[in-house]
Formats: C-alpha cells, structure tokens, sequence
C-alpha cells in the first residue's frame, strides 16, 4: 500500500492523551468552582433551637447530627453579641448522635451563635452555624454563616487528588488483570508495562498528596496549613489517616507485584516460548517442567494481586459511604467488590485501548477472553450498584428530588451508554475472531524481530566501532568491511527482511577498495585484497553508514507492519469503538467522584423532614393514654406530655389519675421510645417522682424526626403491670 495510511493509526494513538487532557480539563472545571464538599452528615436539630428566644441561659448547647461526627477542641463554639466566645471545656459526646458543649453561667440577654465545624463519620468536613437569644434578640457582630470546610484551592486540589487516586486505581488493578487473565503476552509490551507502572505512580502520589492536605481540608482551609506537623498528627489518628496509611503500605506490596509481574515473569515467559522452539534438542519433560513453573507463577501472582486488590479497595469501603448508615456489615464487602469490578472493566478497557493503538499485535483470542471478563464485571458491578442506590437513597421520591438522586441518574446514562458502545465493539471482536489467524501472528512475529533487530543493531553499531577504534589504518577498513557485513546480515534477518542485493550493497559501501566477494564479508572475514588506504576515521564512518542502512530497512519493515494492520478494518473499527467507551469511561469517573462527596439522599430527604415537622409544631406533645393492670385497683389513665417535643433536649412529664380524676400514686413508671422507621431504640427513660401521681424527666433527647411509638409502662402492685403504646410525630 502506499499513500498516508500509516498516519491514521498513528492519530488514533495521539487522540489518547488528548481526549484525557480534555477531559481532565473539564473536570478542573468541576472542581475549579472551589465550592465546598457536600458533607454526608447534616445537623437535624439543636437546643436552644435555631432563632428560638429563651427566658434564661442554657447550662449547655445541644447539637444533633444525621451520624456521628468527629469532634476537635474547636469544633463547637458559643459567640455572644460581641464575637467573643462564651462556651467552656471541651465538646463531648452525649449519646448517639448528639453532641454538647457547656456554656458560661449568668449570661446576659441578647443573640448568641453557634458554629460548628466537625467531620462526618464518612470522611466528609461539616460547618455551619446558627442563632438563639436569651431573653430577646439583639444586634450581633457574628456571621450567621461559619467558614465553609472543604473549599477554596485546598478543597479543588483535594478534590483533584480524589480523582486521580480512582483512576490510578483503576488503571493499576485493571492493567494487571488485563495482563494475567487475558494477554500474558502483554506483560513484555513496553507500553502496556509503562500504562500500569504510571498508574501505581498516580495512585501513590494523589495518597501522599490526600495525606497532606487531609488537615487543612477539614479544618481552616489554608494553604499555609497543607505543611502543618501538628494537623497531620491529628489526620493520623483519623479513621480516613488509617486508610491512607495503609494505603501506601498495600502499594508498597503492590510495586513488588509490578517488579515481578515485568521482571520474573517476562523472563519466565521468554524462557517457554525457547523451550517451544527447542523441543526437539531439550526433550519434551524439560519444557513441561518449565510451563509448569510459569502456570505456578500465574496462580501466585493472580492469588497475591488479588489480596492486595481487594486491600486497595478496602481502604476506600472503610473510610467512606459503605462505612456509616444502615447495614454496614453488608455494604463494605459490596462496595470493595463493586470497586474491583469498575476496576477490572475500565481499566482493563484502558489497557486493550493501549495494545490496539501501540502493539496492534494482540491476538483475537486475548480480546474475546476481555470481552468475556468485562461483560462479569458489568453484570457484578450493576448487582453491587443497585444495592448501594437503595441504601443511599432509600425512596423512589430522593432518586429525583435530591442532588445525590440527580447525579446517580446521569451516571446511570452514562453507564448505559457505555454498555451501548460496548454492544459494537463486542460485534466488531466477533468479527475479529473470524478474521484469518495468520495476521495477529504475523505482526506479532514482525514486532519481535523488530525489537530484536534494534538490539541488535545497537551492539553491532557499538562492536565495529571498537574494533575501528583499536585497529591500524591499514588493518581498520578490512576489520570494518567483514565485521559491519554481518552485523547488517544479522539485522536484515531480524527483521524479516533479508535481502542479497541490499546485502551485497552494504558491503561494498563498507569495504571501500575492497576486492573480496561477499560471502567473505558475509562470514564475518576481512576482504581479500583491501587497498590499505583507509584510515581510522573512514572505517568508523562506514561502519555507522551500515548501521544506518540496517536502521533505515528495519524502519521500511516497521512501516509495512502499520500499513498491514491499518489495512484490517476489523481491527480499526475495534480501535474507534474502544477509544469511545474509553472516553466515556473518563467523563464517568469525573461523575463519580463528585458523587462521593455529595451528601446522600436519605440525608437530604431526612433534614428536610426535621425542617419541616419543625416549622408545623405548634407546641408541646401531649398524649392520654388508658390503662388496666388486671389487679385490684388497677385502672387509670396516664397523660404524657412532651415539651418542646422536637429533635434535641426536651422535658417529659408523666401524671397518672384514678378513673375518677383523682391522683394515683404508682409506685413505678417507666418510657420508652422508638422510631422503627429508622432502626433507632428502644431509648430507655426513667422518671423521677416529683408528687403523688406525677413522674418528670428532664433532658430527654430526640435524635432525630418522625413517627415516634412512645411505650409507657406502669406498675400498680408488686405484681401487676402493663405497658401501653401510643405513636407520636415528634421533630
């Protein structure tokens, strides 16, 4: 063939980096807007509540989140009107999810603010702030709205470093598998060995990177603190600074995997395709003992790659989503599988791009066993995806009506236009396999020798050009002459390209005056009747002339292998089909990422819900309710009522009545309440006595909005009792 053919596939090879700097671009646009992270937990409720007006000081300021948080000695603060801070001791825990911090007794009137700056169970920073009076309000110098966490230029290169982290991820495990599972031969391709060594260089620098920069991303933000001892002392003792230690401890172990899988096991392979080719000298037993060696190290490195994956992909399960909420136990397996899954099909993906652009030798048989692979891991990742919707969503009304929803849906389409683009390229490797087998082995052949010839080269070029350098005028031309012959005869074989006239050229450029034939030159012997005249530098010349012609043969043979393999449209239309789902593949990983640092819909949906039963209360809960012990004496009717019956601190009191109004004096009560739609309680509550017939509690906390079944029981004798129910909307 002749005509620009060649360039076409030399374009779709330079449209790879390009199509990931553009895309990578756009993704900076992402998260160039340095906007902060959505936290995944979210305050419900406080007391004193946000704008309420109470007549005396609080000795504490209660604050309860969606899941608990990490607290710092500055994560809660009490600012009076002047800025200055009136809370004291520490943040502490009180129960659950409800966090308190003391305030100074004695304090004046006027509007207070809280702000709160902690980290989400998930890894994820939380900050806010809000504001009660004593007495009445006042004007206030504080900011209703606290600093963001999570934003500005620490926030954008944290988020940058996310995304390089998954891919790095995925390129790393999806290279390897690529290599093992489906193209053992892959593992000696210089650019599929470069693809997977630069993806455990990404993924350790964005660790290293995180690991830097986790302290100021939680905390003030700056990027003066990104170099802080003292923070990243803090982030150490984090759950999220165990996962990133033992993150580069697993790639540690991974970079042994890499060296072996590049280095032992190439060698492993060369060593059985000789043993192939030398059959008949080493016997049959010598080349089964040596495949049975490779199969051995096959199953070692798939067996230790494997452990080390899934180690990889814990780090993330432990420190994110699948760490907190409902059925943890459930979700942090599914979600390292549904890791090692995206990582197998992309990266993989990413890898069969690579061989196609750069080493079109691959064999038909290597992409159907990825074909087969991928289709396990569509099918594994879709089974762990829908669970993970569910459990971070939890109602058909969040898949719309929250921002987490909406961001699952275009990932969603994106995932199903990748499984469309993956249909064709499916049919263009059917195709593939019914293409004549002859192909993929003769350009794999014709890369070989071209590999081969350039080693070759190199040692020839280098070997005349000593014996040039270490010889007399006289002697030098006949020494260059016989000995640069062969090495372009050893080159011209190489490569496939042997030709006697071109051969015979060599020589006699070579040898100058020389008279000899060319079978002398051939064999490696000085010419016959060499002049003599030559000096030094002129047979060093010669010599790097014929290294020339041996490169310049070697590159037509290299030529002829692209226009060959340009000339399969089944091979170039695969190429086109897999570069698109490798593009898609980009954009989905951006979608993902920002989708993991977006605050779930069950999250959402549950703040708006505390948002809205609060601004519907019109006052304290009060419920009657009848009860019969069976005993003598053992009817009456209880009253319980609730203030301010909202999330947060409230006060319950309990009065107990005989039929006819009168009090009755129970010797025990007790309360107890649940709220099944979220799995919380039975929160035991124990009343004191105040007076004959009437029980009280104070300090009674809500944890979060809903239906609420409230189960009192009451004893009226050492023997008869009985526990009625009665459900309440409490938040």
């Amino acid at each position: 063939m002749t005509g620009p053919a060649p360039a076409r596939p030399r374009r779709a090879a330079r449209a790879v980096p390009a199509l990931l700097a553009l895309l990578l671009a756009a993704l900076g646009v992402l998260f160039g807007g340095a906007a902060p992270a959505s936290a995944h937990a979210a305050l419900l409720g406080s007391d004193p509540a946000q704008g309420t007006v109470v007549d005396t000081a609080p000795a504490q300021v209660t604050l309860t989140f969606s899941e608990k948080v990490g607290l710092s000695d500055a994560s809660l603060q009490v600012l009076d009107p002047r800025g200055k801070r009136v809370d004291t001791g520490k943040p502490s825990n009180l129960s659950g999810t409800i966090y308190g911090i003391g305030v100074r007794p004695g304090l004046p009137k006027g509007t207070y603010t809280v702000t709160y700056q902690v980290v989400s169970a998930d890894s994820h920073p939380v900050s806010g702030a809000f504001t009660f009076s004593i007495g009445a309000p006042s004007a206030t110098s504080v900011s209703d709205a606290a600093p963001p966490t999570g934003g500005g230029i620490v926030g954008a290169l944290y988020g940058f470093a996310r995304y390089v982290s998954y891919a790095g991820f995925i390129v790393l495990i999806g290279g390897a598998a690529f290599v093992l599972a489906c193209w053992q031969r892959g593992a000696g391709v210089r650019p599929v060995q470069r693809l997977v060594v630069s993806g455990w260089v990404a993924l350790t620098s964005a660790t290293l990177a995180l690991l830097l920069l986790r302290g100021s991303y939680t905390g003030s933000g700056k990027v003066a603190d990104i170099f802080d001892l003292s923070l990243m002392g803090q982030v150490l003792q984090t759950r999220t600074g165990a996962a990133l230690i033992s993150r580069l401890l697993l790639l540690a172990a991974a970079a042994l995997f890499i060296a072996v899988l590049f280095g032992a096991y190439v060698r492993r392979d060369e060593e059985a395709e000789g043993a192939a080719g030398g059959a008949e000298s080493d016997g049959a037993d010598g080349a089964d003992d040596r495949a049975a060696e490779k199969r051995d190290l096959t199953f070692g490195l798939a067996l230790g790659g494997t452990v080390v994956a899934a180690g990889l992909a814990a780090t993330w399960a432990m420190a994110e989503h699948a760490s907190t909420g409902i059925q943890t136990g459930v979700a942090m397996p599914v979600d390292i599988v549904h890791l090692l899954a995206v990582a197998v099909w992309l990266g993989g993906l990413t890898t069969l791009l690579v061989s196609l652009c750069r080493d079109p030798s691959i064999e038909s048989a290597a992409v159907r066993r990825f074909s087969r692979l991928a289709f396990g891991s569509v099918v594994a990742v879709t089974a762990t995806g829908v669970y993970q919707a569910w459990r971070q969503l939890g109602s058909w009304s969040a898949l719309t009506g929250t921002s987490y929803g909406q961001l699952l849906l275009v990932k969603v389409a994106l995932v199903a236009g990748l499984v469309g683009i993956a249909w064709f390229s499916r049919r263009w490797t059917a195709r593939l396999v019914d293409a004549p087998a002859g192909t993929a082995a003769k350009n794999g052949t014709a890369a070989k020798k071209e590999r081969a010839g350039g080693k070759k080269r190199a040692a020839g070029a280098a070997k005349a050009s000593g014996n040039v350098s270490g010889k007399t005028a006289g002697n030098a031309s006949g020494n260059a002459s016989g000995k640069t012959s062969a090495n372009v005869a050893k080159v011209a074989k190489a490569s496939g390209k042997t030709s006697e006239k071109a051969f015979a050229t060599a020589s006699g450029t070579s040898s100058g005056t020389s008279t000899g034939k060319p079978s002398d030159a051939a064999s490696g012997k000085p010419s016959g009747t060499s002049s003599g005249k030559g000096s030094g530098r002129g047979g060093g010349a010669r010599s790097e002339r014929a290294a020339q012609l041996a490169r310049q043969q070697a590159a037509v043979a290299a030529t002829q292998a692209r226009r060959d393999r340009e000339a399969d449209p089944v091979r170039s239309g695969l190429r086109r089909s897999v570069l698109a789902e490798a593009g898609v593949a980009v954009v989905l990983l951006a979608v993902t990422t920002v989708l993991t640092t977006t605050e779930p819909g069950r999250t959402e949906e549950a703040v708006k819900a505390a948002t809205a039963s609060a601004s519907q209360r019109s006052g304290p809960l009060s419920l009657k309710m009848p009860f019969d012990t069976g005993g003598q004496d053992g009817k009456g009717t209880m009253e319980v009522t609730l203030d301010p019956a909202r999330v947060g601190n409230n006060e319950m009191h309990i009065y107990v009545v005989r039929p006819g109004g009168k009090a009755f004096d129970v010797p025990e009560v007790e309360v107890a309440l649940t709220l099944k739609a979220k799995s919380i309680g039975p929160l035991p509550i124990t009343p004191d006595r105040i007076a004959t017939g009437h029980w009280s509690a104070s300090g009674v906390q809500i944890p979060m909005a809903g239906e609420w079944e409230i189960a009192v029981t009451v004893r009226t004798s050492d023997i008869d009792q009985t526990t009625v129910t009665k459900n309440a909307k409490i938040g």
